[in-house]
């Protein structure tokens, strides 16, 4: 169930040896869950993790930059608190108890509608990163963390989430693919294509900048707002990505792959659509 951070603190036990560079972090739920104390909510973040001391932690931390934050500890829960709250984004953890993990969680969240998502994993082999990208998840942090970095990855993925573009919500289009930003939906040909939050955002880019070839570590820079991260990030979102806009995923036509480099959109690449 969804359960906001406003409990007596339990002494500070949010001290834990599975995170890291905390500096006399906030009491779990002694933090109100509003904007610097000014009474504005910046937004509703769910946390979803089994472990009491690593939710208390992420949930204080993210009270304490403004948002109001829930909490739950198993999958079916989770489901229950995105489809009766609806949330703005949530942070996910990946092992959960109750034979649901954290991927088929994700994935019934993005059945249902657009929430972005953070995972939260202990996991550090590289290939469950990538799954839960795969799965939908808009970035993930592995423990142990910094909560100062869970926060601004959230503030970052929010950020993006809300951005508007000015102007008249004219559509950017290419190689029969026209997205509307204001509306965030994506046509190729005139059918929907269901894309995430970051496949979106990268898929703009490439229509917005056609015909140069950009780096990894620009991508991420440009689309991501990072100037670190693994890069295999963006590797993922690229393979999805094609996978949804390419006639062949397997021989890309619109996004190249520029050995050396990285990738570059070409708008004349793919013969069987006309933009």
């Amino acid at each position: 169930m969804w359960r906001p951070v406003n409990s007596p603190s339990n002494g500070g036990c949010c001290h834990s040896v599975t995170m890291q560079n905390i500096s006399s972090p906030p009491g779990p739920g002694t933090v109100p869950p509003t904007g610097a104390g000014d009474g504005v909510s910046y937004g509703r973040v769910l946390v979803v993790d089994d472990d009491p001391t690593v939710a208390e932690v992420a949930a204080g931390y993210l009270g304490r930059a403004g948002y109001d934050v829930g909490r739950a500890d198993d999958g079916p829960a989770a489901l229950e608190s995105v489809a009766a709250l609806r949330p703005d984004l949530v942070v996910l953890d990946l092992m959960l108890p109750g034979g649901m993990d954290g991927f088929e969680v994700c994935r019934r969240i993005r059945a249902r509608g657009p929430v972005p998502v953070i995972m939260l994993t202990a996991r550090g082999d590289e290939d469950d990163r990538i799954l839960g990208l795969e799965t939908g998840a808009d970035d993930y942090v592995t423990k142990p963390f910094s909560p100062r970095e869970l926060v601004l990855r959230v503030e970052a993925v929010l950020r993006r989430w809300r951005r508007t573009e000015p102007g008249p919500s004219a559509g950017i289009g290419g190689a029969g693919i026209v997205l509307e930003p204001l509306a965030r939906r994506a046509t190729r040909g005139g059918e929907d294509l269901c894309l995430t939050l970051r496949e979106f955002d990268l898929l703009a880019f490439f229509l917005r900048n056609p015909g140069r070839a950009y780096t990894r570590e620009e991508l991420m820079r440009e689309v991501w707002g990072w100037d670190f991260g693994d890069l295999s990030t963006v590797t993922v979102h690229v393979r999805r990505l094609r996978g949804k806009v390419e006639t062949d995923p397997a021989r890309p036509a619109l996004i190249q792959t520029v050995w050396g480099v990285g990738y570059r959109f070409d708008l004349s690449g793919d013969p069987s659509v006309t933009g």
